[in-house]
């Protein structure tokens, strides 16, 4: 008959309760830690979203060479190349600019320039939409003739018709003592802005070019030039 040794029931009792305290210990740290680091996700913090940029309408630009007819250039600018010389741009689908001119009558004496530049807008969740940074741009455009002490009698008027907004601003000035005739018509037509520049003077005593004359064709000009961005 084998003797029953006490000692040794007790370390196997102690055993046995030892190994689920520890097992429930070890789970109430698990617990313990995923509360701590954001558990309970209904604490968890919400990534913010920034505004999504609102579509725009126009997505390149023409070739600002290529936004007036043949006629309407030998019209508005005789003698002058129709195929018009593009002021370079690195970035041709944001910005496009062209310059066309020369002179008429006796020894070219009727000198005229036009020039027509193409802004483009993406829309931006810190700038706004397209259509919004375009009619900044419009304002600045307009502005820009009469912060400029070297233009006279700057005369503003509205321009309807043509896209969603336009201004015509008629004014004097001078270059290497030459007196010139000049208007800026800019108009918006939803994320770009259209700006024809067009003016005219005299040499050997050439009277300078309307300012209605100026105005009217400045007009036309930008209503051809809208109709090309597509």
């Amino acid at each position: 008959m084998h003797r029953f040794d006490t000692r040794l029931a007790r370390k196997i009792a102690c055993a046995a309760v030892a190994v689920p305290v520890l097992l429930l210990a070890g789970c109430s740290s698990d617990d313990s830690g995923g509360d701590e680091g954001g558990g309970d996700e209904s604490k968890a913090p919400t990534p913010s979203k920034s505004a999504s940029a609102a579509p725009v309408k126009f997505k390149q630009l023409p070739d600002p060479c290529k936004t007036l007819p043949k006629g309407t250039v030998e019209d508005v600018v005789p003698g002058a190349d129709d195929k018009g010389k593009n002021l370079a741009s690195t970035d041709t689908e944001s910005y496009g600019s062209c310059l066309w001119s020369g002179g008429s009558g006796k020894n070219d004496a009727d000198y005229r320039a036009l020039t027509v530049s193409l802004k483009r807008y993406e829309s931006g969740a810190s700038l706004g939409s397209g259509d919004t940074q375009a009619g900044r741009f419009l304002k600045q455009e307009a502005g820009a003739v009469s912060g400029d002490e070297d233009n006279k009698k700057a005369k503003e008027s509205p321009v309807s018709g043509i896209g969603q907004e336009g201004v015509s601003i008629g004014y004097e000035t001078k270059k290497k003592d030459q007196e010139y005739r000049v208007n800026r018509t800019v108009v918006r037509t939803y994320n770009v802005v259209v700006t024809v520049d067009y003016e005219g003077t005299g040499f050997e005593g050439a009277d300078l070019p309307g300012a209605d004359e100026l105005k009217k064709s400045g007009e036309k000009i930008a209503r051809e030039a809208v109709s090309a961005v597509k």
